[in-house]
C-alpha cells in the first residue's frame, strides 16, 4: 500500500521542498536589491523559520478539523500567494511577509504528512516510512539550489527561481486534489489480518491503521495540557536534537572562515558532510524499526555532542583544516543517523485517534529548538569565542543524549 500510494504520499513533500530549496539561497539577494543591509537580509531570510514555527499549532488544528487533503490544498494555495508576493514585492516588509507566509505553509505540509503517517502506517514500518519522508524533504532541499543555479545561468534573473517554485506549488495542489487520496484509500484496509496483506499483517497491539474518529476531539491547547508530561520531557530532548542539528549548519561554515579556509574548501567540506548525512537517512529508519528508537537517537546525539566538543579545541592547531574536515564528517554521520527520529518519536507518543493537535505542539517544540540554537551560538561567540560556543552546543548534545536515555524507554517502550 505504501509503494502503491508513494507518489501521493511523498510527491507533495518533494515538490514543495524542491521549490523551497531553489528559493532559499536567493532570499538575501532579493532583500539586498530592495535596499537591505546584511543584518536585515538575514532577518528576512529567518522569517521562513519563524513562519514555520508559528504555523505548527494552527496546522494541527486545521488537519484535525478538515483532514490532510483539504489542509494541504489550502496550504499550497496560500503558498502560491506567498510566491506572488516574492515576485512583486515592492518593499522589504512585503518581502518579509511573503517569506513568513511560505514558512507558515511549509508547516502545514509537514504536519499533514506527519499526521497521515502516524495514523496509517503500521508500527513495524513506521520509522522507515517516516525516515523516507524526511529523506524526501532533504532530497528536495539538496537539489533545489542546483536548480536555482541552472535557472540563473539560463535566464540571468533571480525571479526565475520564484516562478519555478510557483510551478512546483501548482503541480502540488493539482496532485493533492486530483490524485488518489491515500488517506481515504488506506483507511479501507482496516482488517489486515483477515485479508492476509503481508505489508499490514504484523499485529503490533497498537491501533494505527484504522480511520480517524471524528468524535470527542480535543482542542489544540487542551491536548497540549493533557500531554504536558511527555512534551516537557521527551519533547525537550527532541528539541535538543533539533538544536544540535541546526548548529551544524551554522557552525561549520563559520568555523571554516575562522581558520582561514577559502570559500571553495568550505563548500567542499560542508557538501561532503551533507552527502554523508543524506546517504544515511534510510539506514536510520532500519535501525529504529529493527532495534528500537534509542539505538538511533543515542548514537546520533553522542556523535554530534562529542564531535562539537572535540572540534572546539582544534581551532589553533597546525592541522586545524584536517580536524575540521574530519569532524564535519563525524557530524554528518551523527545527523544522518538521526534522520526521521523526531518524526518517529512524535508519531509514537501521539494519541493514535487524533494525532494532529499533539503533533502541532511537538513540531513547535522541535522547531523552536532549531530556531534558538543559532541565536545561542551567536550570543556566546559575541561575548567569548566561536570555540566556546561550539563547546556549549556539544554539551547540549550530550545532555540531550542523557535525556533520550532517560525518557525514550519510559514513553516509547520496546514492544
Amino acid at each position: 500500500m505504501l509503494w502503491r500510494f508513494a507518489p501521493m504520499i511523498y510527491g507533495p513533500t518533494l515538490l514543495f521542498a524542491l521549490g523551497e530549496g531553489a528559493v532559499i539561497p536567493l532570499l538575501p539577494v532579493i532583500a539586498a536589491e530592495l535596499g537591505a543591509d546584511v543584518p536585515t537580509a538575514a532577518l528576512i531570510a529567518s522569517a521562513l523559520v519563524v513562519g514555520q514555527l508559528c504555523g505548527n499549532i494552527p496546522a494541527g488544528w486545521a488537519v484535525a478539523r478538515f483532514g490532510e487533503r483539504v489542509t494541504m490544498a489550502g496550504g499550497g494555495t496560500l503558498a502560491i500567494a506567498g510566491v506572488a508576493g516574492l515576485l512583486a514585492a515592492p518593499s522589504l516588509p512585503v518581502l518579509a511577509a511573503s517569506v513568513f507566509l511560505i514558512g507558515f505553509c511549509a508547516a502545514v505540509f509537514g504536519l499533514a504528512r506527519h499526521s497521515f503517517m502516524t495514523t496509517r502506517v503500521p508500527l513495524g514500518f513506521r520509522a522507515r516510512a517516516l525516515s523516507l519522508l524526511g529523506g524526501t524533504f532533504r532530497l528536495g532541499m539538496f537539489i533545489g539550489p542546483f536548480v536555482a543555479a541552472g535557472l540563473l545561468a539560463v535566464f540571468a534573473d533571480e525571479h526565475a527561481a520564484f516562478w519555478f517554485f510557483g510551478g512546483c506549488l501548482v503541480a502540488t495542489v493539482i496532485l493533492v486534489l486530483v490524485g488518489a487520496d491515500p488517506e481515504t484509500e488506506m483507511a479501507a484496509v482496516r482488517e489486515p489480518a483477515a485479508t492476509g496483506d503481508p505489508c499490514f499483517a504484523e499485529d503490533t497491539g497498537e491501533a494505527v491503521t484504522g480511520s480517524i474518529p471524528t468524535s470527542e476531539r480535543a482542542g489544540v491547547f487542551r491536548t497540549m495540557w493533557r500531554h504536558r508530561g511527555v512534551l516537557s520531557r521527551l519533547g525537550l530532548a527532541a528539541a535538543s536534537l533539533s538544536a544540535v542539528r541546526s548548529t551544524r549548519q551554522v557552525v561549520l561554515p563559520l568555523w571554516g572562515v575562522s581558520i582561514g579556509l577559502d570559500a571553495q574548501s568550505i563548500a567542499l567540506v560542508v557538501g561532503i558532510s551533507g552527502a554523508i548525512d543524506f546517504a544515511l537517512f534510510y539506514a536510520s529508519g532500519q535501525v529504529m524499526d529493527r532495534f528500537g528508537r534509542l539505538w538511533a537517537a543515542l548514537p546520533a546525539m553522542i556523535l554530534m555532542g562529542a564531535g562539537f566538543l572535540a572540534l572546539s579545541v582544534t581551532h589553533d592547531l597546525d592541522s586545524a583544516a584536517m580536524w575540521f574536515a574530519m569532524f564535519a564528517a563525524v557530524l554528518g554521520v551523527g545527523n544522518g543517523l538521526s534522520s526521521g527520529i523526531l518524526l518517529t518519536l512524535g508519531a509514537d507518543v501521539a494519541p493514535p485517534a487524533d494525532p494532529a493537535p499533539f503533533l502541532g505542539s511537538w513540531r513547535t517544540l522541535t522547531d523552536a529548538g532549531g530556531a534558538v540554537a543559532p541565536l545561542l551560538v551567536s550570543a556566546v561567540a559575541a561575548v567569548s569565542t566561536l570555540g566556546l560556543a561550539t563547546a556549549v552546543m556539544g554539551v547540549v548534545g550530550l545532555l540531550g543524549a542523557g535525556a533520550f536515555l532517560r525518557w525514550v524507554p519510559r514513553f516509547v517502550p520496546r514492544a
